[in-house]
């Protein structure tokens, strides 16, 4: 690592997750270029996780800079970007779902008690269903309660 963090004890190697807040802050505020980058790579493999939590609130309190609002944008295009997989996600699920079913798109829909239309929002990605009409399509589906949960 090319930063000093001084008063904290953390080996310059180890992951960015096991450190302490205050040896992030340092790298944030007196890193390189390489420094943000393995904030940013850290920040794109977990959007939600400690580094980017901590990002996020040094940001909350740090003066404007240019390294500031990159290391913003960075949380909130990695959020972003994990949001959008995961919307994805869901609307493959959906589609197997409705494959293993046999049932034509809008049979489904009429058993899951919704419309043809609003199931095409969850095909597409456009709307992600709750949590109990996944459970509820994954019924429908013939996919074992077993299978889903532990």
């Amino acid at each position: 690592m090319t930063t000093p963090i001084r008063n904290v004890d953390v080996h310059g190697d180890s992951p960015l997750e096991a450190w302490p807040y205050e040896a992030l802050v340092t790298l944030i505020e007196r890193g390189t270029a390489r420094d943000w980058a393995r904030i940013t790579g850290a920040v794109r493999r977990d959007p939600w996780g400690p580094v980017a939590r901590q990002v996020e609130e040094h940001l909350g309190y740090a003066d404007a800079s240019g390294r500031t609002a990159l290391l913003g944008r960075a949380v909130a295009s990695a959020r972003e970007e994990a949001e959008r997989a995961e919307r994805a996600a869901v609307a493959a699920e959906v589609d197997h779902l409705i494959e293993l079913s046999g049932l034509t798109a809008a049979d489904f829909a009429r058993r899951l008690g919704t419309s043809a239309p609003r199931l095409s929002t969850y095909r597409s990605g456009t709307v992600v269903p709750s949590a109990a009409l996944v459970l509820r399509m994954r019924r429908v589906a013939g996919v074992p309660e077993s299978s889903v949960l532990p």
